[in-house]
């Protein structure tokens, strides 16, 4: 309404009321004398009127004024001079409560000339910045055929709508801005930082805006614009003042803009994805060709040297998933982004502190692995403040599996069997450990898949009334036979450990063989006894 008021041909229309309320978009012109014609009207139309039908009574232009409202109406223009003389203040002061405009035409416009007049320059306008923001199509997307960064483009794009712009990642950090701030006293993260102070979650398929401190700590709007690569963590345009963004550059041309700009952050993560596909090609050949029964003997560090492989005496596998879950209807996608995501921010964050480390995703999976090349003292302590970082940033958590660490690059596929195999131990746990390590468990693993009852029927035939003791006898006696066999059937380790005299140890020993039958240091039985012993271990309470 502001815009139509400025216009030359125009300037015979008065605005009764407030103009802080003619910031209303205008996108359809409408003459009516009917009262109810709130209910046949798009959003957004301006009505004309000679409010005929209140001549004798203005009071009745207030329920008028409230549909009209209620329509989302731009405003209502009345002809003086031909029915009504004057508004009634009463009515004007009514819509200043509503902020609805009120536009005064004089008796010597003709409604249906005004009508056309109006009409012709909304299409007229619409067209040339319908045609503008083609134009700007056309120049963005000739810089993502030359391959423009995104340095290029968000400096042009500042340039044209003259007022400060800021590109950041889906992790809010400013990835580009424009040459605004090469000047300026404050720097673009100023700017982003006050956001994120006012919101901490930013929706990622909507515009927004807010109002923050200029460098002269004076208030200024700024509007943010979701970037759609991904679909759950796109990228962010902010663009400072945009009110003051010059004509004919409209919103459907920023659409444009970012739709082009859209073009090019997928342009570029295709590329880091085939780079990636290269370097989860390396490491899956490296553990599948370790697994195998005759290796074959590879240089594996001059094959990854491009990745990041190095010469060391240390090689230690950590296994990295996301603990957060699918949100929506497909849930492995949103698990993707994630890990994604997570492989960057580890890729810019964490090689920047352990030097010689190299983060790799996992072929058709959502998981990734660190390999550590450097003994890392506090490595827990520098993942945990690298994982804290990017909570602040987005809603990912990890969870880390450490495999052993071995002195040979040909024994890195060991150290990745031991890091799933504490992944797959920690991910069956209520709630999973941010770190959990390898712990080896020997042939009791080969009993993980076999039924409890087949275990605690092995367990009750080798140690019979041991197995499962109740008396504290028996307690003692299960106890005592345990440390016998830790201390390679040495009664005086034995004795020691237990604080207890020798004929005391022996008096026990030959109690334990006369329950089981059968001789202790016998090989074949010392075995069964071992495995037995450390399997009925969890039911055992002593």
């Amino acid at each position: 309404m502001k815009d139509l008021l400025a216009v030359p041909r125009f300037s015979t229309l008065r605005s009764l009321t407030s103009i802080n309320h003619l910031e209303h978009k205008v996108d359809s012109i409408e003459i009516t004398e009917t009262p109810d014609v709130a209910f046949y009207i798009p959003e957004n139309a301006f009505i004309l009127t000679t409010a005929m039908i209140y001549k004798d009574d203005q009071t009745k232009l207030i329920p008028l004024i409230d549909s009209l409202k209620r329509a989302n109406s731009a405003g209502l223009g009345i002809k003086v001079g031909r029915f009504i003389d004057e508004i009634d203040q009463s009515v004007l002061d009514y819509a200043n409560e509503l902020s609805f405009p009120i536009i005064q035409i004089p008796s010597t416009v003709p409604l249906g000339s005004l009508l056309h007049q109006l009409l012709n320059y909304i299409w007229n306008t619409k067209t040339e910045q319908l045609s503008y923001a083609l134009d700007i199509q056309k120049r963005f997307s000739t810089l993502l055929m030359n391959d423009a960064s995104y340095a290029r483009f968000i400096a042009e794009f500042g340039k044209l709508v003259k007022t400060p712009v800021i590109l950041l990642d889906p992790f809010r950090k400013v990835v580009a801005h424009s040459k605004h701030f090469s000047h300026s006293s404050k720097p673009a993260e100023y700017f982003v930082n006050q956001i994120i102070q006012r919101k901490q979650q930013w929706k990622a398929n909507e515009t927004d805006a807010f109002l923050i401190k200029d460098t002269d700590d004076i208030e200024a709007q700024i509007s943010v614009y979701p970037v759609q690569s991904n679909n759950h963590f796109p990228f962010y345009l902010l663009i400072l003042r945009p009110e003051q963004i010059p004509y004919p550059i409209s919103e459907f041309a920023i659409d444009q803009a970012c739709l082009v700009l859209s073009f090019i952050i997928f342009k570029n993560e295709k590329v880091d994805e085939s780079l990636n596909i290269l370097k989860s090609d390396y490491f899956a050949e490296l553990i599948e060709t370790q697994q195998s029964t005759q290796p074959k003997q590879k240089d594996w560090v001059d094959l990854g040297n491009k990745f990041g492989m190095q010469h060391s005496n240390y090689y230690q596998v950590v296994y990295v998933n996301c603990i957060n879950k699918g949100v929506n209807s497909n849930p492995f996608a949103y698990q993707e982004e994630m890990i994604n995501l997570a492989a960057q921010w580890l890729d810019q964050t964490l090689l920047a502190v352990v030097r010689d480390t190299v983060v790799f995703r996992l072929k058709n999976t959502t998981h990734l692995t660190i390999l550590f090349q450097k003994k890392q003292e506090d490595v827990e302590s520098i993942l945990e403040a690298t994982l804290n970082n990017l909570s602040e940033a987005l809603p990912i958590q990890l969870a880390f599996s450490f495999g052993n660490a071995h002195e040979s690059v040909d024994n890195i596929g060991n150290s990745y069997i031991e890091a799933k195999l504490a992944y797959e131990e920690s991910s069956a746990m209520d709630h999973q450990p941010t770190f959990y390590y390898y712990h080896h468990r020997g042939m009791i693993n080969l009993f993980e898949r076999v039924e409890s009852s087949e275990v605690h029927y092995f367990c009750q035939s080798i140690l019979r009334e041991l197995a499962y003791p109740k008396e504290d006898s028996l307690i003692e006696l299960r106890k005592t036979l345990q440390a016998y066999l830790d201390f390679q059937c040495e009664i005086a380790k034995t004795a020691k450990k237990l604080f207890i005299h020798r004929n005391t140890v022996k008096y026990r020993i030959d109690h334990c063989e006369t329950i089981l039958g059968t001789p202790i240091a016998d090989p074949t039985t010392s075995l069964s006894l071992r495995l037995a012993l450390s399997l009925s271990q969890k039911e055992t309470q002593y």
